[in-house]
């Protein structure tokens, strides 16, 4: 079995799962200095239905993708790359702004949560309905990033789905030691360390998305029989219909459906051939990105910030 396919979605879903953890383990700890511990079945409510709800998202994307490719095969060529492209596009919006508004504003996400849960627990009727509102927005906005970048990925095989599961229950693990047996973590090294690996992950998925796009318009290209894609440099020469030449070409040496490759290619998107246009596309998201994400680190300390341990 391979397992390499496992290991970004563990790092996804550990992270966005532990964001979620905090949120649910923030209003419970509320709820309990505030007596209002009555209503914690509401919260675990929303955290089911939220699971659900992207089980669910997941089940009709890859609906979506299985009709795609039972098409006419010249359009199931473009609208399948095209649909990758785009996911993986979206993944990589969500993740960044995800990743540096998480950093930037975890300073007053204790005191937001308690303010919108004192707000929403004023009224005896609808307390219930607010609290559950409260997580399952917050587990569903957690949940639908990781089912965007696991499509965006289309990877087959048990692979990750075991790195989804492994990553849900670190991130319940580690909720269940910050709040209910008080355990002290250090949550700005977590935060950091996991953070610099998002970026390259993400990195990595801007080249995928880069190249599906790539191959979507000359898929497009031939489908309309018009000429819009830059001619190849010599018949024997591998090319790319708009991301120029070859930049990186270590097929021979480190092939990247071979371990360990594999692995890079997985993680951090490592191809043992690469076009000029993925390469740009790359430093100029990981120059940009990591310069907003370090920025929101500056002066900053996630321990201080959640007020946890």
């Amino acid at each position: 079995m391979d397992f390499s396919t496992a290991l970004p979605i563990f790092a996804i879903t550990l992270r966005e799962g532990v964001e979620a953890a905090l949120v649910v383990g923030i209003v419970m700890a509320y709820l309990k200095k505030v007596d209002r511990s009555s209503l914690n079945p509401w919260v675990f409510g929303g955290i089911g239905t939220g699971v659900l709800a992207s089980f669910i998202v997941g089940i009709f994307l890859n609906w979506f993708v299985k009709q795609v490719e039972n098409t006419e095969p010249m359009q199931a060529a473009f609208y399948g790359q095209l649909w990758q492209g785009v996911l993986g596009i979206t993944a990589i919006a969500m993740l960044s702004w995800m990743l540096v508004w998480m950093t930037e504003n975890a300073k007053a996400l204790k005191g937001e949560i308690e303010g919108q849960i004192g707000k929403a627990i004023a009224n005896e009727k609808s307390a219930g309905w607010a609290v559950f509102i409260l997580i399952l927005i917050a587990v569903l906005r957690e949940g639908f990033e990781v089912v965007i970048f696991i499509s965006a990925k289309l990877q087959g095989g048990i692979g990750p789905v075991i790195g989804a599961i492994a990553g849900l229950v670190g991130a319940v693990a580690i909720g269940i030691a910050l709040f209910q047996f008080g355990i002290r973590i250090n949550l700005q090294v977590f935060f950091q360390a996991m953070g610099v690996f998002l970026l390259l992950i993400v990195a990595g998925l801007v080249i995928s998305a880069i190249g599906h796009l790539d191959k979507a318009v000359a898929a497009y290209a031939e489908l309309s029989q018009i000429s819009i894609c830059l001619p190849a440099a010599s018949a024997t020469e591998m090319s790319s219909c708009l991301l120029g030449g070859l930049v990186w070409n270590v097929h021979d040496i480190l092939p990247d459906t071979q371990f360990p490759a594999i692995l890079l290619k997985a993680m951090f998107g490592f191809r043992d051939r690469l076009f000029l246009g993925q390469a740009i596309a790359y430093f100029t998201f990981l120059a940009s990105a990591g310069f907003l994400y370090f920025r929101s680190l500056t002066g900053k300390t996630m321990k201080n910030k959640l007020n946890i341990g």
